[in-house]
């Protein structure tokens, strides 16, 4: 028999290669001789770089750029070959870089996702899968423009601070500078989420409380970047402000999309087609893939969902394996998965359970397996 294993991370526990692997050892322990293809998978935040390169065979490379606050981190990218290269903006830009009691949405800047495309460039990149997620910052993406050239300009012609708050005081957007290269590369935005610029819905209102921002900072931010969005469309000719996924960390994609044009993807959809999720399931038996928590939301561009339909395609079953079942998981039995379980043996805390996932993971493989050893004897028999 041969299985597939597309799992997504297990969040504060396990990467994605450790689910799949923990997965696989758990299912040898019945069926030693089973083809096995472990296919890594990633949503477009957090891991999607480990993901690709564990399902492609990729470089992971470091560099040392500026992190939201203006302070030095280590950052990684991923180098897939044949031109293409795959960055997580929250590597450099994310919320995990600053400390919750330091956690400012006025003053974040995206400044160092733009230092690792900068990168990917240098590199020779052709092509740039850029996943959203996980930011710190809520400044339209303008440090990641300026990092590739573009000048945020006062009314005194003077460069404006970092941080979404300074766009307040945007008089002129210079593109004189904008990397050159950029004309003739693809960008890939790997992003799960619908919302505009600004509003009610928009980056300040939706995500800014979580990276720090009062409610006086959400309105100070929204304005900013609606003055943002009406200055670059007297640039560009077009306002791109209210297109489904601008407002996507912090507001980065609507930099990527007004100024880099990139493409918007489903990040789900993307990390298959480069991991080649597809082509593996087309002789398949059984998929199994997995997340640390399994509800109603998971329905919108989590992991489990995409791996579902495109196994659907391949008309080949799921089964989902996840650190937790949280309300209304029977919801996804409508998406294409026809079972989930929960690794949880017992009443456990989070802790207790982050350090147990590989076992559990494992122990949870080997009885699945037993029991598929069981319908197919009954099958035969």
């Amino acid at each position: 028999m041969k299985l597939v294993i597309a799992p997504d991370s297990f969040k504060e526990s396990l990467s994605a290669p450790e689910v799949a692997q923990a997965i696989a050892e758990g299912w040898r322990a019945v069926f030693p001789s089973a083809t096995i293809e472990l296919k890594p998978m990633a949503d477009g935040g957090e891991g999607t770089v480990e993901a690709l390169l564990a399902a492609t065979g990729g470089e992971r490379r470091e560099l040392t750029v500026q992190g939201p606050l203006g302070q030095p981190v280590l950052a990684h990218w991923g180098w897939l070959g044949e031109g293409t290269a795959v960055i997580e903006m929250a590597a450099a830009s994310g919320l995990h870089w600053v400390p919750k009691a330091q956690r400012d949405a006025r003053r974040a800047s995206s400044y160092g996702t733009g230092e690792l495309i900068r990168a990917a460039l240098d590199a020779g990149a052709r092509r740039i899968i850029l996943g959203l997620g996980g930011s710190a910052t809520n400044d339209g993406g303008a440090g990641l423009l300026n990092a590739l050239g573009v000048k945020f300009l006062d009314k005194h012609g003077q460069p404006l601070p970092p941080g979404g708050a300074a766009l307040a005081e945007l008089a002129r957007i210079e593109l004189n500078g904008l990397d050159k290269r950029l004309a003739t590369v693809q960008i890939d935005v790997a992003a799960d989420v619908d919302n505009p610029l600004c509003g009610s819905h928009g980056a300040s209102h939706v995500f800014g409380p979580q990276k720090g921002a009062t409610p006086e900072d959400v309105a100070v931010l929204d304005a900013a970047l609606g003055h943002y969005a009406q200055v670059a469309a007297q640039v560009l000719g077009e306002d791109h402000s209210c297109f489904p996924g601008v407002g996507a960390a912090g507001g980065l994609g609507f930099a990527a999309r007004a100024f880099l044009q990139a493409h918007f993807r489903s990040g789900v959809e993307l990390v298959a087609e480069v991991s080649g999720l597809a082509e593996a399931l087309r002789d398949a038996d059984l998929v199994i893939t997995g997340e640390g928590q399994l509800d109603y939301q998971s329905l919108h561009g989590k992991t489990p969902i995409g791996v579902a339909r495109v196994a659907r395609e391949a008309d080949v079953p799921v089964i989902a394996l996840v650190g937790s079942l949280g309300a209304h998981y029977q919801q996804v039995y409508e998406a294409g998965i026809e079972a989930a379980f929960s690794l949880v043996p017992g009443p456990v805390t989070l802790e207790q359970a982050c350090r147990t996932a590989a076992q559990e993971l494992r122990a949870r493989a080997t009885d699945l397996a037993r029991v598929w050893r069981l319908a197919r004897q009954s099958r035969e028999g």
